[in-house]
C-alpha cells in the first residue's frame, strides 16, 4: 500500500512528459523546417543552415515553451481520461490537486531545465555569431566612447559581428579628442577591428586638425575590449541565466540602466513558476464530468484561447515591469500566481466524482 503513490506519481509524470514531449517535438521541428528553408539561400551549404536553424529554434524555445507545457499537460490528462485510466486514479483515493501534483512536479522540472541548461546553452550558441540585432542602438547605430588621460576617443559604426575574439565594426568612424576636447584626428573606415591588443583600421582615412588628409594603416591602443563592449551592448536576453547577477552588478556600478536586465533576471529565474501555472491552468480545462466522448477538440480550441489572452496577460505586466510602473519582481511573478488562483478556484469548485 505504501508504494502505491510512488507508482501512480511515475505513471503520471510518464504521462506528462510523453505529452509535453510529443508537443515539443512537434512544435520544433515545424520551426526547424521553416526555419531551415528560410536560411538555406543565404548560406554556403545546407549544414550551415541546418546550424543557424538550430541556434534560432534555441531562442524560440522560452517563447512556445509555456504553451508546450498547457498542451502537454492537456493531452495527458486526455489520454488518461480516453483511456479510462483516470478512473483508476481517482478510484485510489486521489483528489484532482493529489492527481495534478505529478503534472506540477514535471512541469517544475521543465522551467529549472530551461533556466538552468538550454539558456546559457542557446546564448553561448547564439554569442558565436554577434549581429546589429543583438544590441542595444543608439538612432540605430552602434557608439563606443573611452575617456583616457590623454582624451577622449568616441566612435560609431553602422554594423557589427564577431570573429573568433575580435570584433569587427562595419562603416565606422573614429574621433580623437585631447583633454579639452578639442578633436585632434578623424579615422573614417570600412572596417575597425577591435581585440584584447586595441583598436586598428586598414587602409583608413585619417583627417589631422588642420584638415589635411591621408590613407594608412590606423591603431591605438585602449582600455576597450571584445568582451566589455558586448558587455555594454548586449540585450537583456543575449546574456546567460548565471552570467546575469554578477553583469547587473557591474551595469550598477557604473551607471547603466538595467532594469530590462532585471526583468529578464526573474524571468528566467521564477520560469519553474510559470511552467507550473500553465501546467495547472491545463489541469483546470481538462477537468470533465464525461467518461466517454470527451470533446478534446473544444477543449483544445479554448485553451489555445485562453493562452492567447495568457500571453498578453504575461507581456503586460513585462512591459510595465521594464519602463517602471510596476517592480521588476512583480511584474514577473504576479501573472503565473493569477493564473494559479483562478485554476485553483476552478479545480476546487469541480465536482469530477
Amino acid at each position: 500500500m505504501s508504494l502505491r503513490p510512488n507508482i501512480l506519481t511515475k505513471f503520471l509524470l510518464r504521462r506528462f512528459f510523453s505529452g509535453v514531449g510529443l508537443v515539443m517535438l512537434v512544435v520544433c521541428g515545424i520551426i526547424l523546417a521553416v526555419t531551415f528553408v528560410e536560411r538555406l539561400p543565404s548560406n554556403p551549404n545546407a549544414m550551415a543552415a541546418l546550424y543557424e536553424s538550430w541556434v534560432r529554434l534555441l531562442e524560440y524555445v522560452p517563447l512556445f515553451l509555456p504553451l508546450a507545457v498547457f498542451m502537454g499537460t492537456l493531452l495527458a490528462s486526455y489520454n488518461l481520461t480516453k483511456s479510462s485510466e483516470s478512473i483508476i486514479v481517482s478510484s485510489a483515493g486521489l483528489s484532482p490537486f493529489q492527481s495534478s501534483r505529478p503534472f506540477l512536479v514535471g512541469a517544475f522540472l521543465i522551467g529549472v531545465f530551461a533556466t538552468t541548461v538550454i539558456n546559457p546553452y542557446s546564448v553561448n550558441l547564439s554569442a558565436q555569431n554577434i549581429t546589429p540585432n543583438h544590441l542595444r542602438l543608439v538612432d540605430n547605430m552602434i557608439w563606443l566612447r573611452e575617456t583616457t588621460d590623454n582624451g577622449v576617443i568616441t566612435m560609431n559604426a553602422r554594423g557589427m559581428h564577431k570573429s573568433g575574439d575580435i570584433l569587427l565594426f562595419d562603416n565606422s568612424t573614429i574621433y580623437i579628442q585631447d583633454t579639452n576636447f578639442k578633436l585632434t584626428h578623424r579615422i573614417q573606415a570600412d572596417t575597425v577591428t577591435l581585440s584584447d591588443q586595441g583598436i586598428s583600421a586598414h587602409n583608413a582615412q585619417i583627417w589631422d586638425n588642420i584638415g589635411r588628409v591621408h590613407r594608412a594603416d590606423w591603431h591605438s591602443d585602449t582600455m576597450l575590449t571584445p568582451q566589455t563592449v558586448l558587455d555594454r551592448y548586449l540585450q537583456p536576453d543575449q546574456i546567460s541565466f548565471w552570467q546575469l547577477p554578477a553583469f547587473i552588478t557591474k551595469m550598477q556600478e557604473i551607471g547603466a540602466p538595467v532594469r530590462g536586465h532585471l526583468v529578464q533576471l526573474w524571468t528566467l529565474l521564477f520560469l519553474p513558476l510559470t511552467m507550473i501555472s500553465m501546467a495547472m491552468l491545463g489541469v483546470a480545462f481538462s477537468q470533465t464530468k464525461q467518461r466517454r466522448n470527451y470533446s478534446f477538440g473544444v477543449k483544445f480550441s479554448l485553451g489555445i484561447i485562453t493562452c492567447f489572452a495568457v500571453y498578453f496577460l504575461v507581456n503586460m505586466f513585462n512591459a510595465m515591469g521594464a519602463t517602471g510602473a510596476l517592480p521588476p519582481i512583480l511584474s514577473i511573478i504576479a501573472p503565473p500566481l493569477i493564473i494559479i488562483a483562478g485554476a485553483g478556484i476552478f479545480i476546487t469548485s469541480f465536482d469530477t466524482i
